[in-house]
């Protein structure tokens, strides 16, 4: 039996628009369900987008109010006059280049406001523009409240298992070992997995931490995730490479092979030893010797491809095929580089920072 997840989103949305249902019925203003309208429209996955659009929030509601207030009291409630602001409205809010996800609760506001009532109108509009404030502000209570994800942890994780999987696949590849329909079909769902990661980054480098010795050690973090999505997406474009070029691979000199298969493996245990470094598990970063031998090898590979051009026995047009899966290894190993610096720096100010505490 399946059972649905309920997730940190969801609960935040039921229970703001539970807060603004009671806040609404508390203060007297009528009808409550306005309020549970913009609470719902108005909550965010992280407390940083809270804070940054709070703000705009009320900017955008006050805007669409003023102007339906102008319009109705001018031309009327005709369905067309309510089309013209709204539109008039979301122009205005991009010219201001507030946050797009504030739009709907704005023109929820307008909406709200223009279907008011014509007797006391400018009255039953002010209660409308107030149930909606109680809605934005019982959002961005329980998003203040809320415990935040940690979006850290999931991030890492997210690419962790995406990585290893990517890892296997190209020693697959490399090995000419993988079968090429469940290789297709997993590679559809590894570049599925390499944007969510890239989205749950966004949420974590948004993240702020008031505690001066934390911030900088975030913002080291953060580099380093970001070095490692970059160098998980160069490991995906290699695997494509392959893929996509694999009757080619096929048909390269067994020499050749040989020397791809070799440096993709050394790759890929190069990516798994930073990985390691990274969650201490190994204590020290990788030996001179250990990357010379790499980047010979990889000196070795693009020699052996490029000598392949003069020989007349070989097919040009194949050459020029496979020429860019070569471009993306090489690629790759320069990302695996980077990334091993940015890790051993951060193990290096980390243990710093340990000790200073």
């Amino acid at each position: 039996m399946r059972y649905m997840r309920l997730g940190a989103r969801i609960l935040k949305t039921g229970l703001a628009v539970v807060l603004a249902l009671y806040l609404a019925n508390w203060l007297q203003f009528n009808p409550p369900t306005f309020a549970a309208i913009a609470a719902a429209f108005a909550i965010q996955p992280s407390l940083f987008r809270t804070l940054r659009t709070f703000s705009h929030q009320v900017q955008a509601n006050l805007i669409g109010a003023i102007i339906g207030v102008i319009f109705v009291m001018t031309f009327g409630h005709a369905p067309f006059v309510v089309g013209v602001v709204v539109m008039l409205s979301i122009a205005i809010f991009i010219k201001l280049k507030l946050e797009p996800a504030i739009i709907p609760t704005a023109i929820v506001t307008v909406i709200i406001i223009m279907e008011s009532p014509s007797d006391n109108f400018l009255e039953f509009a002010a209660q409308r523009f107030i149930l909606v404030l109680i809605g934005i502000l019982a959002a961005f209570l329980v998003n203040l409240a809320f415990i935040p994800p940690r979006y850290e942890n999931k991030v890492y994780d997210k690419l962790s298992s995406t990585t290893d999987s990517l890892l296997e696949w190209l020693e697959l590849v490399a090995r000419r070992e993988a079968d090429s329909i469940a290789l297709r079909e997993d590679m559809k769902a590894q570049k599925n997995h390499l944007d969510k990661t890239n989205d749950l980054f966004n949420l974590f480098r948004e993240e702020r931490n008031y505690f001066r010795s934390k911030t900088f050690n975030q913002r080291r973090k953060v580099v380093v995730f970001r070095q490692m999505i970059s160098t998980s997406e160069k490991a995906y474009r290699v695997l494509e490479m392959l893929e996509h070029r694999s009757e080619d691979f096929s048909n390269l000199p067994d020499r050749v092979k040989g020397r791809i298969e070799e440096q993709i493996t050394s790759l890929t245990d190069y990516h798994r030893r930073i990985i390691l470094r990274y969650n201490g598990k190994v204590s020290t970063n990788a030996l001179e010797d250990y990357v010379n031998e790499i980047e010979e090898g990889q000196s070795t590979m693009t020699n052996l491809f490029v000598t392949l051009y003069e020989e007349e026995a070989f097919d040009l047009a194949q050459w020029h095929s496979f020429l860019p899966a070569i471009s993306a290894i090489i690629e790759y190993q320069q990302e695996l580089e980077h990334l091993d610096t940015l890790v051993e720096n951060h193990q290096i100010h980390t243990t710093e920072d340990d000790v200073n505490t």
